[in-house]
């Protein structure tokens, strides 16, 4: 953890209104990201994103300090949040990308994209759960191999792995579909 992070983590737990809307403002989008993802409803993943930050906020204090960053700790209650979500009311039936894909508009139009978000949303349903985390961590979220490792609470190289055999799997669905 940086020395500026910790120094934040220090005026939230002082109380300091402006150090938990830097943290709000610096690490929701990628929350919700993660959230519309896992549970396909742009309100709902809203809800939960926002509850992450109420829970920031009720728990500032137990923080562990052992090197884990911020960003990590608010994944780890996403992760948590969405899977009681579902354990509640159900597997989410789609996944959502509009919006974790950027568009190269010298490459792709607009109707073409939509078409490849939707062959890739029906590609990801055929991984695991942990492989499917990890493929997203790593490549929409653009994380390093460490933070999705302390994200999902597994080794470095069970990480390594889980995105091998993730992408293995992507690459055979998706050269299916094309067929």
């Amino acid at each position: 953890m940086s020395e500026a992070e910790a120094n934040l983590i220090r005026r939230a737990r002082r109380g300091d209104p402006a150090a938990f809307a830097e943290i709000y403002d610096r690490h929701h989008p990628a929350i919700y990201r993660y959230v519309l993802f896992r549970v396909g409803d742009g309100a709902l993943a809203e809800d939960l994103a926002g509850e992450v930050f109420v829970r920031l906020v009720e728990r500032i204090d137990r923080f562990p300090y052992r090197g884990r960053p911020l960003l990590a700790w608010l994944y780890t209650i996403a992760r948590n949040l969405v899977a009681d979500h579902l354990r509640r009311n159900g597997r989410a039936t789609r996944v959502a990308l509009d919006g974790g894909l950027a568009a190269n508009p010298g490459r792709q139009d607009g109707a073409s994209l939509t078409a490849t978000q939707r062959r890739l949303a029906a590609a990801l349903q055929e991984l695991t759960e942990e492989e499917r985390q990890v493929v997203m961590l790593k490549l929409f979220e653009g994380l390093d191999n460490q933070m999705v490792a302390m994200i999902v609470d597994k080794p470095v190289g069970a990480v390594k792995s889980l995105q091998h055999r993730g992408l293995t799997v992507l690459r055979r669905v998706l050269e299916r579909q094309g067929d």
